[in-house]
């Protein structure tokens, strides 16, 4: 677990903690330039009464690596630097970290979750199928409506949950208004931030009590790894985010952890041409005769474009959804099919652009009634936008929606 005195200069500029934050960790008067990938599973210390130092937390060190491990913790010292974290916590996977979230907010049986209707689909499940067998209701609710957020909170939940840029929709919520109005109800606000990483916005900043990413996007950003993070916004809760980790086994492995600190240097630099990329492919899409509708905050067509502006400055992010004018199934079959430079994949956040079907992936635990109500419709694709040149992303694009011709 990460001590925000390990993380670097406060007053650094966010692409100077990326690169630096949790490097120079080693004791000695030598140092590494890069944290070493330390693949033990136990830490031996010079005495007997040393050991039982460490077991008690009375002096600094590892033992054992599902209790911390020194690369692990490296990385977690990154993130709740560029989060603006005292701790955060890592752990195996984007999944796992919003379990742990949850559970450290401390909701109990008979309590109530109200979470955003426009979640990631294996958040939902997870929400109405695990939670709601330990006795902890969810009721869903449109957050960009903010007197339906209101109605909701007046049933006093223990938690509000939304995501800063929704999957898939791309919606962007009023982070700032949606926190006073939980703080207000006396709920703890749970934000899953992996859409605009810390780079584009820091809920903590804006009274969040804590921040969830899947580390296997953004974060890590090179498809190579699956991991999550938690950061916490008190040390109190931190702890006990540590210990959940501890407890449940859901911790992120030394090997993982150096490939997420990894990417996690290159962040700035990867998140701000991502972010122009896909300005650059939403705008074309927005004109294209066979697209219905784009979906992306930068656009001014954009509902919540202002707010966007306000909330994460000059950059909206690198994910696009558009729905086809030809709306169905067969459809999205045709384009995807034939894309040449486009991956399909089920993921987001990699260097190189992807495409997925909301309907056939990530929202697939969902009902069509469901996936009706919350705005998915047959013919909606995601895209994740990479580093690539976009001339060559258009192109495809242009290929495919022309029939691979």
């Amino acid at each position: 677990m990460s001590e925000s005195s390990d993380a670097g200069d406060p007053t650094w500029s966010f692409a100077t903690l990326a690169a630096h934050a949790g490097e120079g960790l080693e004791p000695g008067e030598w140092q590494p330039t890069s944290t070493p990938i330390y693949n033990a599973t136990g830490f031996a210390m010079p005495s007997f009464d040393a050991l039982d130092e460490v077991f008690a937390g009375t002096r600094p060190g590892f033992y054992y690596t599902r209790d911390g491990n020194p690369t692990v913790r490296a990385f977690e010292v990154a993130v709740a630097a560029l989060e603006g974290a005292p701790l955060a916590g890592a752990f195996s996977s984007g999944m796992a970290a919003i379990h742990a979230a949850i559970l450290a907010a401390g909701l109990q049986p008979g309590d109530t979750i109200l979470a955003t209707r426009d979640c990631y689909g294996l958040t939902r499940v997870l929400l109405t199928t695990h939670f709601a067998e330990l006795g902890i209701r969810t009721a869903f609710v449109d957050m960009t409506d903010l007197p339906a957020v209101e109605r909701g909170l007046a049933d006093r939940p223990g938690a509000l949950y939304l995501e800063t840029i929704s999957n898939p929709l791309v919606k962007v919520f009023d982070l700032p208004a949606l926190v006073r109005m939980a703080r207000a109800a006396g709920a703890r606000t749970l934000v899953d931030n992996t859409f605009a990483s810390p780079y584009l916005l820091r809920p903590l900043e804006h009274g969040a009590d804590l921040v969830v990413h899947s580390a296997t996007k953004y974060l890590g950003g090179h498809g190579d790894v699956t991991g999550g993070t938690v950061a916490a916004g008190d040390a109190a809760t931190g702890r006990r985010l540590h210990h959940l980790a501890k407890l449940l086994g859901a911790v992120l492995g030394p090997n993982e952890a150096w490939l997420c600190h990894r990417g996690l240097k290159t962040l700035p630099l990867r998140m701000a041409r991502q972010c122009e990329n896909a300005l650059e492919v939403a705008r074309w899409l927005e004109a294209h005769p066979a697209i219905a509708r784009v979906y992306y905050p930068g656009l001014r067509s954009h509902p919540q474009h202002v707010l966007a502006k306000r909330l994460l400055g000059a950059h909206y992010g690198a994910i696009v959804a558009f729905d086809l004018r030809d709306a169905c199934r067969e459809a999205v079959r045709a384009f995807m099919d034939v894309l040449r430079l486009i991956v399909p994949a089920p993921t987001l956040g990699d260097l190189r652009t992807l495409t997925l079907y909301p309907a056939q992936a990530s929202h697939r635990g969902l009902t069509p009634e469901q996936r009706g109500e919350v705005g998915i419709g047959d013919g909606l694709i995601r895209l994740s936008i990479g580093i690539e040149e976009p001339a060559d992303l258009v192109a495809d694009l242009d290929q495919a929606l022309s029939g691979g011709g």
